[in-house]
């Protein structure tokens, strides 16, 4: 199995699991060994008081992208901090696009950067997401000398 393949599996076997990236109209448009890329339009209901998008709703965008990027090597992987910097406001009707890169991977630790865009490419979050392996995989796979 490729790692392409490895990292496809994982995803496709995360979000089936997944109520709440769904739930949010959430969809993987990319996955790849470290790396992964969302997308979610922001509905009305996700607009907070000032008619923009909630941030919680962003943070779980970026926070959705992080946990497909960090699970991608078949090993059971949690968030274990995550920081997030809100740059400007998401509309309502707006894709945004979260797409998280692995900073560092090292031992039983992961350090991922999450960009969040908006449709004109402006960054609306900078999102940082410290990653911790666990016992487990994702699905039974013999040991390879990859």
């Amino acid at each position: 199995m490729t790692p392409q393949m490895r990292a496809r599996k994982c995803a496709d076997l995360m979000f089936a699991s997944d109520s709440a990236s769904p739930g949010l109209g959430m969809a993987i448009t990319d996955i790849g060994p470290g790396h992964a890329t969302m997308t979610m339009t922001v509905r009305q209901d996700m607009l907070n008081g000032h008619r923009i998008c909630h941030g919680g709703f962003i943070f779980t965008l970026a926070d959705s992208a992080f946990a497909f990027a960090c699970n991608s090597y078949n090993q059971l992987v949690v968030a274990q901090q995550n920081q997030i910097t809100y740059l400007s406001p998401g509309k309502e009707g707006e894709v945004l696009t979260a797409t998280a890169t692995e900073a560092s991977r090292s031992g039983r630790s992961g350090v991922y950067d999450v960009r969040v865009t908006g449709e004109d490419g402006r960054a609306v979050a900078l999102f940082r997401g410290l990653s911790r392996s666990v016992k487990g995989q994702h699905f039974p796979e013999e040991e390879t000398t990859e």
